[in-house]
């Protein structure tokens, strides 16, 4: 029987993506289980397929024609897997020979856990606090785009979009699982739904951890240590990336929150505007500040 289903979703990140499944190999190699591993092309137009099948002859691998988002995308493969869990996992990550094992056998023990997340670390080591979030709530949301959040970042009445107040290093329930790496449960799929794909990109994770919840479930944080090369999949100092995500986050609200008035809608359809019209300012004034020539990050952690 199929313990585990990866899903990866491939846009234009051939050599990351290469390094990812490098290290889901060697985490098989180091603790042998029944996996099956799916890395769906949304349309890359580069010579990703034609550099990677040869590489990786135990990867099912599902050519797009478009690009069909990350949403859909996921949904594609995870309709065609039979593990009976399910890993969502990003291409610029890269995982530790034992974290397939450890979050399995915390799943196994914890038939209460819908889906699991752990502890993302950036390529230079440092702790990324996405790994652990709060849903973005009317309350969480007035927080983080007024700045409150970062002001009290460790308060549970204001800080609660990172829950910095909840440590790191130990195991807690959290309320969403980071799309980066998302461990979640066959049977809770089937009653909560796959990924919403109203979101192009991004807010599908947050979306689907809140079903997962309205399921029954708890999501948790596991202070298990992945490497995950934040942005490279998507270019996260994009114009592009600031409307998106803004976007998302209208897309949320309104799906979940539809008993608030029209004039609360309208209040925070404004907010979320101009917080993302002052991260796209900020992006552009300090585009000639940023560095070049930076080393690449393939090379700086290698855990295989």
């Amino acid at each position: 029987m199929v313990k585990i289903s990866v899903v990866i979703v491939n846009y234009r990140v051939k050599y990351f993506l290469e390094q990812s499944l490098r290290s889901v190999r060697a985490a098989l190699k180091a603790y042998p289980m029944e996996v099956e591993i799916f890395v769906v092309d949304n349309h890359s137009q580069d010579d990703s397929l034609d550099y990677l099948i040869p590489r990786f002859p135990e990867v099912r691998f599902i050519a797009n024609t478009e690009n069909v988002g990350f949403a859909r995308a996921n949904n594609q493969a995870i309709e065609q897997s039979t593990g009976k869990y399910v890993l969502l996992l990003n291409p610029d990550t890269v995982i530790a020979e034992n974290t397939l094992y450890e979050v399995f056998q915390f799943m196994e023990a914890h038939p209460e856990a819908g889906g699991t997340g752990v502890k993302m670390l950036d390529g230079d080591g440092r702790f990324l606090p996405e790994s652990k979030r709060g849903f973005p709530t009317p309350w969480v949301s007035f927080c983080k785009i007024f700045g409150l959040s970062a002001l009290f970042p460790h308060s549970r009445i204001f800080g609660r979009y990172h829950m910095k107040y909840l440590s790191p290093d130990e195991c807690h329930p959290i309320d969403i699982l980071s799309g980066a790496f998302m461990f979640m449960r066959r049977e809770t799929l089937d009653k909560s739904g796959l990924l919403d794909e109203s979101f192009f990109m991004y807010g599908e994770d947050i979306d689907l951890s809140y079903r997962l919840v309205l399921a029954g479930y708890t999501n948790y944080f596991l202070p298990t240590p992945i490497i995950h090369y934040k942005g490279e999949s998507t270019k996260k100092g994009s114009l592009r990336y600031v409307r998106v995500f803004y976007e998302a986050m209208l897309i949320f609200f309104k799906k979940h929150y539809p008993h608030y008035s029209k004039g609360y809608y309208l209040a925070v359809k404004f907010s979320i505007f101009f917080r993302a019209s002052l991260a796209a300012a900020y992006r552009v004034v300090s585009f000639p500040f940023h560095k070049h020539g930076k080393t690449d990050k393939k090379e700086k952690v290698k855990w295989y």
